[in-house]
């Protein structure tokens, strides 16, 4: 049976094929409408269809709801189907380039028979789209940048991409009755951004019986190699794993080595030599022929890490970016959990491009644990996700206040905006508009292409209005889809310190901007961080686990993160930083 989102998404699809073939613009709306009411909908949609009372939902209409009926009681739907094989499958490759639409895409496709990347990229090259009315060579140059930097990302992912797969396959393997440990290694374990592929490390005795459950496992597409201690596999999200299998004692050695990363790996090893000892994936010995003290009984990485001298390493931290040097002085930071946070501010409900009600999310977050949520919908000048003007905004900071009044003292809604800062700088609200809010993120959405130094000046404006609480997605970026627009990220953590804005660690998977490589520089300058999740629905207050990785690769602890204070502390903060940047 389908779940809400893929029903959504069905509808969606729908929409884009109708778009495609032209069909009239209130058709392709209704599907576009009818996907974001089934996402906004609270109640059970599977359970409405079952009961014939689709129709009880706004924006599903009479036929609309037939084919979700259908969609549901039997899994598929032949109209979607036949719409899809109308088309052929490459069309869809254009979807994924940034910037790529059904208008452009039917376009291309009815003016210049374009059905894949490839027949895109040959017309882009030789002249022909740059002649199509609408387009222009600036147009046919942005393409060819898209295509470029989908294949400068072939065979990578982003770690929320692979996540879902990657412990539905380490669940399986630790529920064998043979394994005794097991964990996933690489870039993975450290919280990188983005992954190549998978490293499986397990502890077992029944080596052929672990194998054949990994290469036989519902998650796994294709079976590239299996052998007795090593299979490698291609699971259904594109991505390879590798397996390993190894004893009992030698699976600290393992987790460790493929753990990585391999700069770290080559100064540990060196630490080993110079006690005497040779290091590799399954043991530590002493070198042959040389004299040296006893190999202590090493049972985990922390036993590894203290034979040689060091306090234990937290994996995220395994980048050869001082880990090694400050566990051998004892200087390693404690380092943020997800249990540290206590709320968090940037998120979105219906009233702009978000799928859950400002009361869904409420909710959600009480469900979470969270003392505190804030909600930030789009400004006007982001159009495109139905961003409020400040009759509306003020509307909805007077429900904000409602809702408190029915809440106990252990929870509370913050009324905030996620403010366009505009091309020069200045902000989409006036500052009599943003001085009734409890909070304000400026952010970057839209002209990217300015001059570094325009950029950086631009943001360091937008900063230095008072009413800013803190500084939403620094960069711009989004993962494998958009490189960080020109940015001095040094002179912003300045103008941040200089002004107390906090700079937010977007925890949203496609962007964990500002980049964990930034905040040890951001730390050092006083900046404090604010962990938001970028939320656009109550699933997504669960991307804090993404920022949480990075915050903890950047060497940060609850004491650098500002939504780790309770209620009262924060309530204090917002007031604080809003009475001193107002002086």
């Amino acid at each position: 049976m389908p779940t809400k989102d893929e029903i959504a998404d069905t509808l969606e699809s729908i929409g884009l094929l109708l778009e495609l073939k032209g069909e009239n613009a209130f058709k392709t709306r209704a599907y576009a409408n009818a996907a974001r009411a089934v996402e906004t909908y609270a109640g059970n949609v599977e359970q409405m269809a079952r009961e014939g009372r689709l129709m009880e939902i706004p924006g599903i209409g009479a036929a609309i709801a037939a084919k979700i009926g259908e969609l549901v009681e039997k899994g598929t739907l032949e109209y979607y189907e036949k719409l899809e094989a109308e088309f052929p499958a490459t069309l869809f490759e254009l979807f994924e380039l940034q910037g790529m639409g059904p208008k452009k895409i039917k376009t291309l496709y009815e003016q210049l028979a374009v059905t894949s990347l490839a027949e895109l990229e040959a017309v882009c090259k030789d002249g022909r789209v740059a002649a199509l009315a609408g387009f222009g060579e600036k147009t046919a140059a942005k393409i060819l940048a898209a295509i470029a930097a989908r294949g400068q990302y072939a065979d990578t992912y982003r770690l929320g991409t692979v996540v879902p797969l990657a412990e539905l396959l380490l669940e399986a393997l630790r529920k064998h009755p043979e394994v005794s440990q097991a964990a996933v290694a690489g870039s993975y374990r450290r919280r990188r951004e983005t992954v190549h592929d998978l490293d499986f490390i397990v502890a077992t005795r029944d080596a052929a019986g672990v194998t054949e459950l990994f290469a036989r496992h519902e998650a796994v597409a294709e079976i590239i190699a299996q052998g007795p201690t090593k299979t490698t596999v291609r699971l259904k999200s594109g991505v390879q794993a590798d397996l390993r299998v190894v004893t009992n004692e030698q699976y600290p050695f393992a987790l460790a080595y493929f753990t990585g990363n391999k700069d770290h790996n080559v100064k540990i090893r060196s630490l080993a030599l110079a006690r005497g000892w040779t290091l590799n994936e399954y043991r530590m010995a002493p070198v042959e022929g040389k004299k040296a003290e006893p190999v202590p009984a090493i049972h985990t990485e922390g036993h590894l890490h203290a034979a040689l001298g060091l306090a234990f390493m937290e994996p995220e931290l395994r980048e050869n970016r001082g880990e090694i040097e400050a566990a051998a002085a004892g200087d390693l930071p404690a380092l943020i959990n997800l249990e540290n946070l206590r709320g968090t501010f940037h998120n979105h409900t219906t009233a702009s491009d978000g799928r859950s009600s400002l009361e869904e999310m409420a909710a959600a977050a009480q469900d979470l644990g969270l003392q505190y949520l804030g909600i930030a919908d789009h400004s006007k000048a982001s159009f495109q996700a139905h961003g409020l003007d400040a009759n509306r905004l003020l509307e909805q900071c007077a429900e904000i206040r409602r809702l408190n009044g029915t809440y106990t003292d252990d929870f509370r809604l913050f009324a905030g905006t996620e403010c366009d800062v505009l091309k020069d700088g200045t902000l989409d609200f006036p500052d009599e508009v943003l001085g009734q809010l409890d909070y304000a993120v400026a952010s970057i959405h839209s002209v990217f292409n300015l001059p570094e130094a325009a950029m950086t000046a631009r943001i360091i404006r937008a900063i230095s209005n008072p009413h800013i609480t803190m500084l939403g997605h620094l960069t711009g970026r989004l993962l494998l889809t958009r490189e960080s627009y020109a940015v001095d990220v040094p002179a912003v953590i300045e103008a941040a310190a200089a002004t107390g804005t906090w700079i937010e660690l977007n925890a949203n998977p496609s962007r964990l901007d500002m980049d964990w490589r930034w905040w040890p520089l951001a730390k050092e300058k006083g900046v404090r961080c604010v962990i938001n999740p970028d939320a656009h629905d109550t699933a997504g207050l669960q991307q804090l686990w993404f920022g949480v990785g990075a915050a903890r690769k950047g060497w940060l602890t609850r004491h650098d993160v500002m939504n780790c204070l309770p209620l009262g502390k924060i309530e204090t903060a917002l007031a604080a930083k809003a009475g001193r940047r107002g002086q």
